[in-house]
């Protein structure tokens, strides 16, 4: 029968099934056959077929994975491979934060690239927005590029209740995956959206400011939205994706060269260069994104991010 994928490590995995019943799968033969190699065979969000175990009902074997919408994932150094987080997703909610951990924009842009190779919808969900960090110039500016460039951006907080209405309306009838560092408030949003779905949820480390894990591995949940967010009606439904925290995120399937076409304002300019694709947008004359950037049209931050991320890719040097 069909099933879908809750969550899983190794060989193991929670799969809710056709007949309503949830079962603990192995992977029957340990090897599901897909197009890549991951590090991880399956992720929750995944559909699969299984067969339920004749001797006991509450196991099965999983025989095929059902073909993936998408996937999104990120790169694996300690298994030299991608690894899954989630699959068959509408949106992918990229939730940061002001401050508390700290705002690292370079991450969100990695996260937006792998978005865009996925084929996967985006939202930038800013949490915490209640913090006085928020008023930024400089976190304001890039909020604000962000948004120029199309990408939908949430300013929100799960303490105070700022914008939880607007996400609850994106969220319903959908399935997202929250990403992002530790910390940055993605179990706290699930707890709030649903209030009958009390996830752990953790402290900053106070020597370094950085999250500490308290989601372990990816874990799709089908939550009730909270009434107070659906103008009073009940039973609206959401079906929610949290990832583990990362603590860096490294791009995957895409050449350093081709790192500008997924940076929205550089794209119109790619190719037009005076020495056109072997510009390397770095010191040449003639350039056009070079010459973009001089005039504003470009932000030096985003430029900036392109060069990082680019070089990372280029040498295998990855920073957080």
């Amino acid at each position: 029968m069909k099933a879908l994928v809750l969550s899983g490590t190794n060989n193991l995995f929670t799969c809710e099934c056709d007949d309503g019943e949830t079962r603990l799968c192995t992977i029957k033969g340990k090897v599901i056959k897909t197009d890549k190699d991951y590090y991880n065979p399956l992720a929750p969000g995944d559909f699969v077929e299984i067969e339920v175990d004749p001797i006991n009902s509450d196991k099965g074997q999983v025989i095929n994975l059902i073909p993936r919408k998408n996937t999104f994932a990120r790169w694996n150094i300690k298994g030299k491979a991608p690894q899954l987080l989630a699959s068959n997703l509408d949106y992918l909610i990229l939730v940061t934060t002001p401050d508390e951990p700290p705002f690292r924009p370079r991450f969100i842009d990695r996260e937006l690239i792998q978005a865009d190779v996925a084929g996967i919808t985006p939202v930038i969900v800013i949490n915490k927005y209640d913090l006085e960090a928020s008023s930024d110039p400089d976190f304001q500016e890039r909020i604000t590029t962000w948004e120029e460039l199309g990408y939908q951006v949430m300013r929100i907080s799960a303490k105070t209740g700022e914008g939880l209405v607007e996400l609850a309306d994106l969220l319903k009838d959908k399935t997202s995956a929250l990403v992002g560092q530790s910390g940055v408030g993605k179990s706290s949003l699930v707890n709030v959206l649903d209030n009958t779905c009390v996830l752990k949820t953790g402290s900053l480390s106070k020597k370094y400011g950085k999250g500490q894990h308290t989601t372990t591995k990816g874990t799709l949940m089908h939550i009730q939205l909270n009434e107070s967010l659906t103008g009073g009606v009940k039973g609206i439904t959401a079906s929610i994706i949290d990832t583990p925290g990362i603590r860096r995120f490294i791009l995957h399937e895409i050449d350093y060269q081709d790192v500008g076409l997924y940076f929205r304002e550089m794209q119109p300019f790619i190719g037009k260069c005076k020495f056109g694709a072997s510009c390397t947008h770095l010191n040449e004359p003639g350039c056009k994104i070079l010459e973009a950037v001089y005039s504003g049209v470009i932000s030096e931050d985003r430029y900036e991010s392109w060069k990082r991320i680019t070089n990372e890719i280029k040498t295998g040097d990855f920073d957080e």
